[in-house]
């Protein structure tokens, strides 16, 4: 019996016009047949989460250190998170829910250990070779370093989510050829030089609504986070009128209510507010341009799954709250130059005797490398890292490792 998976709709439901559709997908670099059972997006989001890049992101820093304590974000819950939100746009805009999950879920794979303090510490150790771009070591992780399949190396994921994963945020060229946020990582470059990702365009509304998603996300439980540790209190956050606004309307429903359902209570209506005016803004735009593809949505030279004028500026205020109270902290400043010792010194004890590296599979051969690419492959270790195994490592090659506490 043959299943017709078009008819059974496997992924193939309803969609807006100017949606992604799987069965116009522009396919894999690698030829491969197509499941009875799941569109090509299902695919390329089970393909994600199946990875060790996947689980990694469980020990992961989203903001405070997994030791602090058991009930902060992590990068995976983050992601996880993300997806959520991107489901929900998706869903509500008529696009490529699986799509959308997928970016969403991929969005983080290219992070260090410990953050952004990681990925800046990395950043100045390969200034020499090329920098380090999270975004572009995602792509490097699904074209090139999970090595899972017998006929490929990374996921073989579809054009649509490399191109999702690439230019969530907007195109990585204008149409001079110019760096719309500096030079283009050159992992990127290489592999449009084999698979055209065509980064002087927008992206998919799909990947657009996984990029917006993260914003929703991380505004909100960094929010949850900072009032968990102490670093925010409701006090400070009457200061954004926005959430003063959402205070007092629980206030008003629930004058007795205890602080741990208090804080919930904001943080689920800020989301629903900050989608509802994401939904709001992109159908406006939608009725405006008119799109009857996706490729005019590529072509529409502008993001529109973003926020009103007014949501941006309480994106804005937000986030200059969580910079001054919680990542200037000089409790987090203290452990962020610890974080960030802890990568220098493992990139320089690497560089120095690559056998060090002892699971890493270019090990035999990475000594013998010309230095540049030598120091990618240490790159490539150090950023696959998990905050726990950074710290083991660190443990078992130095006599003092910083406490991160």
């Amino acid at each position: 019996m043959t299943i017709d998976r078009h008819a059974l709709g496997f992924g193939y439901g309803e969609r807006a016009a100017y949606a992604t559709d799987p069965r116009e997908s522009r396919g894999r670099l690698y030829e491969e047949g197509s499941s009875p059972t799941r569109s090509d997006f299902q695919r390329d989001r089970d393909r994600i989460v199946h990875t060790t890049a996947f689980r990694r992101l469980k020990h992961k820093t989203q903001v405070f250190i997994a030791q602090d304590g058991d009930h902060y974000r992590t990068r995976l819950t983050h992601t996880i998170e993300v997806a959520q939100i991107a489901r929900a746009l998706a869903r509500a805009l008529k696009l490529d829910e699986d799509l959308a999950e997928g970016v969403a879920l991929v969005h983080d794979f290219g992070h260090t250990p410990f953050g952004h303090t990681g990925e800046d510490a990395l950043h100045e150790m390969l200034l020499p070779y090329g920098g380090f771009d999270h975004n572009a070591q995602s792509l490097r992780i699904v074209t090139k370093l999970e090595r899972r399949y017998a006929e490929f190396d990374g996921l073989n994921l579809t054009w649509e989510t490399l191109e999702g994963l690439v230019k969530h945020n907007g195109p990585l060229l204008t149409s001079d050829g110019q760096g719309t946020r500096g030079p283009v990582p050159q992992p990127i470059l290489d592999y449009c030089e084999i698979h055209d990702l065509e980064i002087a365009t927008f992206a998919s509304l799909e990947a657009q609504v996984a990029a917006i998603a993260d914003d929703i996300a991380y505004n909100t439980h960094d929010i949850d986070d900072g009032l968990r540790s102490g670093y925010l209190n409701f006090e400070m956050l009457e200061e954004i009128p926005f959430l003063s606004a959402l205070m007092a309307e629980v206030r008003a429903l629930y004058p007795h209510l205890e602080p741990s359902r208090f804080t919930h209570e904001i943080m689920r209506r800020q989301i629903t507010r900050m989608v509802e005016d994401v939904i709001s803004v992109a159908q406006q735009a939608l009725s405006e341009i008119r799109p009857e593809s996706v490729a005019d949505i590529r072509a529409a030279g502008r993001i529109i799954a973003t926020f009103s004028p007014e949501m941006a500026e309480t994106d804005k205020q937000i986030k200059q709250m969580l910079f001054k109270r919680i990542y200037r902290h000089p409790d987090i400043m203290r452990i962020r130059a610890g974080a960030a010792q802890i990568v220098t010194d493992l990139f320089h004890a690497y560089m120095d005797n690559p056998k060090e590296m002892q699971s890493h599979y270019w090990v035999d051969h990475i000594a013998g490398l010309a230095v540049a690419a030598k120091a990618r492959h240490v790159g490539d270790y150090l950023a696959g890292m998990t905050d726990t195994y950074a710290i083991s490592a660190h443990r078992r090659l130095f006599d003092q490792t910083p406490d991160l506490r």
